[in-house]
């Protein structure tokens, strides 16, 4: 009995533990999403079209179509979406159905909450960039850490690509010109555009379509995500489809991408729909 005692007090301990971890990890994104968020709120000016017509021509026709003269420029976007998440390889993808709901906040950061997969293939966790650390943590069945990496200057480099790929989807008034955005026209339809954050340097190459809708994304990305798991430059991206108007924004709301866009190893892991957007101040 007294064994059994044991093993039943070494359990709960144990349980007790990884739910005080999970619980760690929940505050941590949670306090991501509140810095964030605060940088949405106070008075926005309006977007004014001759504040882009000096940018080289795919630009200008992005942000024309991206934002209608008059809207507020709002660079905090909020979004609830779903789709499938894959992960195997480009020959067997494995596929899961997801829901999450992220916060976009050019160039300072984005954390991603995702639930993806079903019964014993739950899968909970968050993706991060808070302009101060970045991470990936995720759990099986809400009790079992599976994924646990970040707080290195390579992965905060390539989270960081990742917020200014999905600026161009979700928050194209964060990269209007400035002081830490420039842009240059890489052909008469694709428009490049170089954005400095706290030393870090990150292009994306925007496809527009004749209108100026934005149709691919293109990123050289510093990732591990290699067979050789070393990081290095390398392609990644998505596709956008179904463009939807949302408070003067007309922005894509499904995208698939992910990494070696361009390449024969493409594989879209990431398949998003967007089920509602809205922009800080402004609640869901």
């Amino acid at each position: 009995m007294s064994i059994l005692i044991t093993v039943v007090l070494v359990l709960v301990s144990l349980v007790g533990g990884l739910q005080a971890w999970r619980w760690s990890d929940r505050r941590r994104a949670a306090q991501g999403w509140v810095s964030l968020e605060r940088l949405g709120q106070g008075t926005a000016s309006t977007f004014d079209p001759s504040s882009v017509e000096d940018l080289p021509e795919p630009a200008r026709r992005y942000f024309l179509y991206t934002i209608k003269a008059g809207t507020p420029i709002r660079t905090v976007t909020k979004l609830f979406m779903s789709g499938e998440i894959g992960l195997g390889t480009q020959d067997k993808p494995n596929y899961l159905p997801m829901e999450a709901k992220q916060i976009l906040a050019p160039p300072h950061g984005l954390v991603w909450n995702v639930n993806a997969g079903r019964g014993l293939m739950r899968i909970s966790g968050s993706d991060g960039f808070d302009g101060e650390t970045s991470w990936v943590r995720f759990w099986l069945m809400s009790t079992i850490p599976i994924v646990r990496a970040g707080g290195s200057t390579d992965h905060a480099r390539a989270a960081f690509g990742r917020v200014v790929a999905e600026a161009v989807f979700w928050a194209p008034a964060a990269l209007l010109p400035g002081d830490a955005v420039s842009w240059a026209a890489v052909s008469a339809d694709v428009a490049r555009a170089t954005v400095n954050y706290r030393g870090i340097v990150q292009t994306v190459d925007v496809t527009v379509a004749e209108d100026g809708r934005p149709t691919m994304v293109v990123i050289p990305r510093w990732s591990d995500a290699n067979p050789e798991k070393t990081y290095q430059l390398q392609p990644f991206g998505g596709v956008l489809s179904k463009f939807r108007d949302f408070d003067g924004y007309r922005l894509a709301t499904h995208v698939e991408g992910g990494n070696f866009i361009g390449t024969e190893a493409y594989f879209p892991f990431y398949k998003a729909q967007v089920d509602d957007l809205c922009f800080v101040p402004a609640d869901l």
